[in-house]
């Protein structure tokens, strides 16, 4: 999603030359190139798909609705598994139209996860549920901190659900680092995110992921709380930006990298 503008064949190529093991796909790029040609195309490079986004969207209280979210997401389950991921992220879902009841929506997502997570478990495929910045909680995403996400994921095992850390939304939080370490504990990182906090925030917030190092958050810090936590797996970079979008995506990607190296690696 950093460069979206990049078609599938373009990102896997920019990948493989400026030396970018892993990506971490979204569903309806993949869809529009092709399912199996996406998984041949990327696996033909070398690159691993180091998560699959996003289902979720639990929330809705119509059964017609529900059923249709369900069938969504054994589907999104389906295709992590046909792309070689082991994880698949979740949003999981704001209030439904008229609802102010932000724990029934909480609920409903339990509810959710008791069916979907052994169908996961039976594909080879984990469900990372992410918490996003309380901005997104009446719309987006009534999961607003990791506490919250560890509260639901932990009804489950494991190795069926986790939660996704994304610096963007929970730099603000100072209980998040405990947080870290109580997921690490239980093995429950599945996936951990890269994005700067930049303001102000543009109309809608969504395309206002900043760059790294262009704002507020020491994504050096957040790095050493999951290492501290055990978590060896990849570190994603996922910026939703609509000045970034509008640039050449290869400068971009080149960009990033250096970015990362600059303010996480050294």
């Amino acid at each position: 999603m950093t460069v979206r503008q990049l078609t599938i064949p373009e990102l896997v190529d920019a990948c493989r030359e400026l030396g970018v093991p892993g990506v971490g796909l979204w569903r309806e790029p993949v869809r529009s190139y092709g399912l199996e040609a996406t998984a041949k195309l990327v696996r033909g490079a070398g690159l691993t798909v180091t998560t699959l986004c996003r289902g979720g969207f639990f929330t809705a209280i119509d059964p017609e609705a529900r059923t249709s979210a369900l069938a969504d997401n054994r589907r999104a389950i389906e295709e992590a598994a046909a792309l070689g991921t082991d994880t698949l992220v979740l949003v999981s879902g704001g209030l439904p139209p008229g609802s102010r009841d932000l724990r029934g929506a909480r609920e409903r997502i339990v509810d959710a996860l008791a069916e979907l997570g052994p169908y996961a478990e039976r594909h080879g495929v984990r469900l990372a549920v992410e918490a996003l910045h309380p901005m997104y909680a009446s719309d987006r995403c009534v999961v607003s901190t990791l506490a919250q996400a560890l509260d639901i994921a932990e009804r489950f095992p494991a190795r069926q659900v986790g939660v996704t850390v994304d610096t963007y939304h929970v730099w603000w939080d100072d209980a998040a680092p405990e947080q870290i370490a109580r997921a690490g504990a239980g093995g429950r990182i599945h996936a951990f995110q890269l994005a700067d906090w930049t303001t102000p925030l543009p109309e809608g917030v969504l395309g206002g992921r900043g760059q790294l190092g262009d704002g507020a958050i020491d994504m050096r810090e957040w790095k050493g709380h999951v290492d501290a936590a055990g978590y060896t797996g990849p570190v994603e970079v996922e910026l939703f930006n609509d000045g970034l979008w509008a640039r050449d995506g290869r400068e971009v990607l080149e960009e990033t990298v250096r970015r990362f190296v600059e303010h996480v690696i050294r």
